[in-house]
């Protein structure tokens, strides 16, 4: 005999696979840092977060966001579109094209950046914005022109930090309707025309320069100073000791003059005397020098009264006064000599 299905079976497992299908198509595991946006009969239902979850298959049904993305290829930057219906929570990366911006100074650059941004409300981000990254771009870049066009050239490369922070505070408070948080907007790249940075240069080279020149003029300023410093410091020193010498000298002569007059007496005559005996030690001391200067040698005093003087202290003191005789004698001769020698 013939084995027959009975209709009863067929039915059974055509109900058990439908349930197998309604299972599979009802449960849904969510990823960690994902969620999925819940639509009832097209109306937002719930959000499901990470783990096991059931919905109702043909009734519920998970809402998608369009997502736009960069994709860099060498140095040019295409864009792509997709349908996400499990959306990352995860703070994510956008890194798109350069956009020209003209500065205060009338300067057009090429600036490109990087935003930083992460979905903490996935409902407003689905629903009240149609295309959230694409939003969040066209913001940034609108929000980058703004900053920037109220700055100079020259500012902006000084204060990127400043630029970034700007830019994430007129960017906040428009992003969080979207539910979206903005962490941190980077400037990356800031190209010039070949022209403004050919410009760039030279003035960069010239103030360099300037410094370099600078710094030797206060080099030389400086040594300037420190050597008249020196200088007046050496005069000083050398008039102190000049100053103590001759002091030290006069106070000797007085002593000498006074030991002179104590075994002399001290009459006007005898002062006389040993006045002339002093001026004949210093013209004996001049001489030589005198001779050895010029053609010429003219004797500024008279011999004999000089010889007279010391005769009377070779009478007093002895031997070492004739010695001083005879070379006065000699000076004297010699003066004479060489004047005669002038003359002639």
């Amino acid at each position: 005999m013939e084995n027959v299905v009975s209709p009863g079976l067929v039915i059974s497992l055509i109900f058990v696979v439908i349930g197998i299908f309604i299972i599979a198509k009802g449960l849904v595991i969510v990823r960690q840092s994902e969620v999925m946006v819940i639509e009832r009969l097209g109306s937002f239902n719930r959000i499901l977060e990470s783990g096991v979850n059931i919905i109702i298959p043909f009734i519920e049904r998970p809402r998608a966001i369009t997502m736009t993305r960069y994709v860099r290829i060498g140095d040019e930057y295409h864009p792509s579109s997709s349908f996400e219906t499990r959306i990352d929570r995860r703070e994510t990366v956008m890194d798109f094209p350069g956009q020209p911006v003209v500065t205060t100074d009338n300067v057009t650059v090429n600036i490109n950046g990087a935003l930083y941004y992460q979905i903490i409300d996935p409902r407003r981000a689905v629903y009240e914005v149609a295309n959230m990254s694409q939003a969040v771009e066209v913001l940034a870049k609108t929000t980058l022109r703004s900053v920037v066009g109220k700055m100079e050239l020259d500012k902006l490369f000084e204060s990127r930090s400043e630029v970034n922070n700007a830019i994430q505070a007129e960017m906040e408070e428009a992003a969080s309707k979207w539910g979206v948080k903005l962490t941190r907007v980077e400037v990356q790249d800031i190209s010039m025309p070949e022209e403004v940075e050919e410009a760039m240069r030279l003035q960069m080279a010239a103030e360099r320069k300037r410094r370099a020149t600078v710094t030797e003029a206060e080099g030389e300023k400086s040594a300037a100073i420190a050597m008249a410093q020196g200088q007046r410091e050496s005069a000083i020193l050398n008039a102190q000791g000049d100053k103590e010498s001759a002091i030290l000298r006069a106070q000797g002569e007085q002593e000498s003059i006074r030991l002179v007059l104590s075994a002399m007496g001290d009459t006007e005559e005898n002062k006389q005397t040993v006045i002339g005996y002093l001026l004949g030690q210093s013209y004996i001391k001049v001489l030589p020098n005198m001779a050895k200067e010029g053609e010429r040698v003219f004797v500024p005093y008279e011999s004999s009264a000089l010889l007279g003087s010391m005769g009377m202290f070779r009478e007093l003191a002895g031997s070492p006064e004739d010695i001083v005789c005879q070379s006065v004698k000699q000076d004297g001769l010699r003066g004479g000599m060489v004047a005669s020698a002038g003359n002639s």
